[in-house]
């Protein structure tokens, strides 16, 4: 199966889940209100199950220096986004949300599926690096920027489910403990909720702004712009420069993986982070839903990009 068809399955099934929502909401099923209770179950419950959910595989010295190389990949791109931002900010007038939007990528629910397609199951694991590195700029960076913080509590870092999960997981798998089949089976069950649960959530909290809002306004696109095409060039361009591909045998797919999570679309978690502060989230799953449609375009193109460089 080619990678446009892989791509185009996954988010026409994200989509189905995004109108389910909106439908729901229409009908009076749901209220927009309840969707930052359905948030609180996403970052307090579900995120943290999928992260520690992502570690529970087998050590071996070749999968260390794979997620030490990912994660290093990771943390070059996600440098890149963040300086690109403080540049873009001031001209382009650029708010808290499309701010985050730019920022951070959709990587967890689409790269899985097209890592297992496009290189095997065995490749699966790296995509926890992206994630790691993501997690946790999320719920430092993105948090400070969306409370409008004047400065970062340590406490709070350190304490929130996310990190918590992180370092959880880090130390199951560097001290090779594997969870009991329940425990494992519980946890694989809810992290796989967050695709459904993400979409949903999507879909209720744009049921009610106006279709034309949504596909008329030509600001809505530059955020768009941004994040499905000049970040992930920029990114692409880094990468090349720094020759990352000859660091580690294997090095292309390794990146590969790495640069998927940076051309996928905006980050569900912003959206779930924007309800559960009341901060905007109509905005921010306009943008979720608008770069999550154009990526059906963006990514095999961009696929194609990293093919013809690296």
């Amino acid at each position: 199966m080619t990678v446009s068809l892989i791509l185009t399955e996954q988010i026409v099934k994200l989509f189905i889940i995004l109108i389910i929502g909106f439908i729901m909401v229409r009908i009076g099923l749901l209220k927009v209100s309840d969707s930052k209770s359905i948030s609180v179950l996403l970052v307090y419950l579900v995120l943290p199950c999928m992260i520690i959910n992502s570690f529970q595989i087998e050590y071996t010295p070749e999968v260390l220096k794979g997620l030490i190389f990912t994660v290093v990949a990771a943390v070059i791109a996600h440098i890149v986004f963040l300086i690109l931002t403080a540049i873009l900010k001031r001209p382009l007038h650029l708010d808290m949300v499309e701010e985050l939007t730019t920022v951070y990528t959709n990587g967890g629910i689409l790269v899985v599926p097209l890592v297992k397609a496009l290189l095997g199951t065995e490749y699966v694991i790296y995509s926890c690096s992206f994630l790691a590195v993501q997690m946790i700029l999320i719920w430092t960076h993105g948090r400070h920027r969306m409370c409008s913080e004047e400065r970062l509590s340590l406490k709070k870092i350190f304490w929130n489910a996310n990190i918590v999960a992180i370092c959880i997981g880090a130390f199951l798998f560097i001290t090779k403990i594997e969870l009991p089949d329940v425990i494992g089976g519980t946890i694989d069950m809810l992290a796989e909720m967050i695709g459904p649960i993400g979409m949903l959530l999507a879909g209720m909290a744009i049921s009610e702004i106006p279709f034309k809002k949504i596909f008329m306004e030509k600001r809505n696109y530059l955020a768009v712009l941004l994040r499905l095409f000049i970040y992930p060039l920029v990114v692409l361009i880094v990468f090349k420069v720094l020759d990352l591909t000859d660091w580690i045998a294997d090095g292309k797919n390794l990146l590969l993986i790495v640069f998927l999570a940076c051309v996928t679309p905006a980050c569900a978690t912003v959206t779930s982070m924007a309800q559960l502060y009341d901060k905007n989230s109509a905005e921010a799953s306009l943008f979720y839903v608008l770069t999550t449609l154009f990526s059906i375009i963006s990514m095999p193109l961009m696929i194609l990009v990293f093919e013809i460089f690296c």
